[in-house]
């Protein structure tokens, strides 16, 4: 198979590594995707993500200026060219590859819509919310979601849009509305952050398709597909983890790394940026474990972010 040649970095690493910092887009504040802690450092799925990729940049996975923003104008930071980078629970659509000049380089997490309710008002499924006032985020799917999946079974609902995720919840915490409709993992992290926990629950209905993606401006291929293999490693090592023979993880770890860093020349990236990945944050499954497993406090099932080998969606490409 002949080799072309793929050209060199450009604009966007010249600036990161010129600033020494990679400009990212996070949420407000969503725990097991992007918080910041009362010292002022970020942890989440998402923060993890984009500190690989800083790691595999520029050799720090510090080298991160966290940008929390409001979920309408994730996308319009990265065009206008304050960000290099959104990792902020954002899903991959037609809609918006289509119209904004982005692209999205791979999911981080497979989610669903779903509805956060109060246990004391009785409601144990969507269609007992029909007719109901349900608090969304300004900027994100749901509103959609909602008129399709309720419209679907002729019953409608009254999307509340919010500006931020702030006012999402004070107008769910309030009573105001009747649920908080957000993807089921963001909303695992918001019934944890509630006073009393128990008395709220996550309806077991979900009603859309929800891939997390991280994105990129459409304007450099080589930033693009440097972002993309970066992701593709975190995935590719866990699988290379879980296929070893007993004992045999960190020869495995050690192997896939090794094979992922004789192409980082080619992709613009450090030499041992794959090591450096690993010794940042580790596998995806690694990932997900500390920010979203029983150990984070909000133990929410591996399901379709599980590995392909055992059931989930998660399939690295090869690397030959």
């Amino acid at each position: 198979m002949s080799t072309q040649t793929i050209a060199a970095p450009a604009a966007t690493f010249d600036r990161v590594r010129a600033n020494g910092a990679l400009r990212v887009v996070v949420s407000q504040g969503i725990a097991g995707l992007s918080q910041q802690g009362p010292d002022g450092s970020w942890s989440g799925l998402d923060v993890d993500i984009a500190r690989a990729v800083a790691a595999a940049v520029t050799g720090r996975a510090d080298a991160v200026e966290w940008l929390p923003t409001d979920p309408a104008d994730r996308l319009d930071r990265l065009v206008s060219g304050e960000a290099d980078l959104v990792t902020c629970n954002l899903t991959w659509t037609l809609g918006r590859e289509a119209t904004a000049p982005v692209l999205f380089t791979g999911v981080t997490c497979y989610d669903g819509e779903g509805f956060l309710v109060r246990a004391a008002d009785g409601i144990t499924g969507a269609e007992q919310l029909a007719g109901r006032r349900l608090a969304v985020q300004a900027g994100t799917t749901s509103a959609a979601n909602l008129a399709a999946w309720f419209g679907s079974r002729g019953l409608a609902v009254e999307p509340v849009a919010c500006p931020t995720p702030a006012a999402t919840l004070a107008a769910f915490v309030s009573g105001e509305c009747s649920a908080y409709v957000l993807d089921r993992v963001a909303l695992a992290g918001i019934r944890a952050s509630l006073p009393d926990p128990e008395a709220h629950l996550i309806l077991a209905d979900t009603i859309s398709r929800e891939p997390m993606a991280m994105a990129v401006r459409d304007d450099d291929p080589a930033w693009f597909r440097a972002c993309r293999w970066v992701l593709q490693f975190l995935t590719a090592a866990e699988h290379a983890a879980a296929e070893a023979p007993e004992g045999g993880r960190e020869q495995a770890l050690a192997a896939v790394a090794q094979a992922a860093d004789s192409r980082g020349a080619a992709l613009g990236l450090m030499s041992g940026w794959a090591f450096a990945v690993l010794d940042a944050v580790g596998t995806y499954g690694d990932i997900y474990a500390r920010n979203l497993g029983p150990a984070s406090g909000l133990d929410v099932p591996r399901g379709l972010n599980a590995l392909w080998t055992d059931g989930g969606l998660h399939y690295p490409i090869p690397f030959g």
